[in-house]
């Protein structure tokens, strides 16, 4: 997982150790408690990291402890139904992430954990940060991590303006990720520079007076703290229509997985068709957001069908989907009496 560190400058290579002593000395000294860094089981790191994309540690350490009560080992996990799993993410968002989660931990189960971030790339769910943060914490493989907290540690210290959210220019951090890894404390590192993001140097108000790198660091000197990291553009919105057709029997609703849409994908919904539109529609049900969609639907219960194929209990389905776009669903079918069909 090595990368070639040709892009670096010979001043900032000299720098390095000098710049890793000082963070690592800072986070044993500062570093929080949490639950997930009172062990080197990689399972145990690896739940911790996936629920943490995208959400804030304060809101992750009930599930995290939840989950673990639920599933204590990757084969727990494993044997695990896909709504049991959702059962215990519900609330975290982005599903995706339990779905993945499942898919290998079966694979993980059978064939245990590789302890390399090469090897880890190849699971479901496992991109290049959760790759890296598990074979560096839990097997200590030499390698950096790379998340939205090291991106703004790094960009400022070494005032990079750069487009970090471009391939070229993302390997450049990445290799100094790696510089200052490569060393037996790679673990303690890693968590300081992701640690000095979340508490010290963060989007705004910073504390730099509390920073360990606060007297070389070029984005301090400079006043650029505000400027950087370099802002990316904004994914345009895109706006929706959705018009599903709930099919609703003696207290059950049929669903199906959904691939009407790049949002929610393979989530159960009730059958429907989609289609992306340039403006907010005249007519709609209900309104919904999710990261860059805003979703109009126009709900149109229909019929049930004699067949009782993909028919689930109205009871489980919070289990089965439990996103807040089917809560919204299932409380307009219930305030227009349909779920009493």
């Amino acid at each position: 997982m090595k990368k070639n560190t040709s892009t670096l400058s010979t001043a900032l290579i000299n720098h390095l150790e000098q710049d890793r002593q000082s963070l690592v000395s800072w986070y044993l000294q500062n570093r929080r408690t949490l639950p997930w860094r009172q062990s080197r089981d990689p399972y145990r790191i690896w739940i911790s990291e996936v629920m943490l994309q995208q959400t804030t540690v304060a809101a992750v350490v009930p599930y995290y402890e939840k989950m673990l009560a639920r599933f204590p080992t990757v084969h727990d996990l494993a044997r695990a139904t896909e709504a049991e799993v959702f059962e215990m993410w519900a609330g975290l968002g982005y599903y995706s992430r339990a779905r993945n989660l499942h898919k290998a931990a079966q694979t993980l189960s059978q064939q245990g954990f590789p302890q390399k971030a090469d090897a880890l790339i190849q699971l479901p769910g496992f991109g290049p940060y959760t790759s890296r943060a598990v074979a560096s914490l839990a097997f200590n493989e030499h390698v950096g991590v790379l998340d939205g907290n090291v991106i703004r540690v790094l960009s400022r210290f070494y005032g990079l303006k750069i487009a970090w959210w471009n391939n070229k220019e993302k390997q450049q951090l990445q290799e100094i990720s790696d510089r200052l890894a490569d060393t037996s404390q790679n673990a303690d590192v890693n968590q300081a520079l992701m640690e000095l993001g979340a508490t010290v140097c963060t989007p705004k108000k910073t504390l730099c007076l509390m920073c360990p790198w606060k007297n070389n660091c070029i984005a301090l000197k400079k006043d650029l703290i505000n400027e950087l990291p370099l802002s990316k553009p904004k994914d345009q919105h895109q706006v929706w229509l959705w018009t599903i057709t709930p099919e609703i029997k003696n207290r059950h609703i049929r669903l199906l997985p959904n691939d009407q849409t790049p949002f929610l994908k393979k989530m159960l919904f009730p059958a429907g068709k989609a289609q992306q539109l340039k403006e907010k529609p005249k007519k709609f049900d209900l309104r919904h957001s999710v990261t860059k969609y805003d979703i109009y639907l126009q709900v149109k219960p229909t019929q049930a069908r004699s067949s009782n194929k993909d028919l689930y209990k109205l009871s489980e389905i919070k289990k089965i989907n439990p996103t807040s776009l089917m809560t919204k669903i299932l409380k307009f079918l219930d305030k227009s009496s349909k779920l009493k069909e």
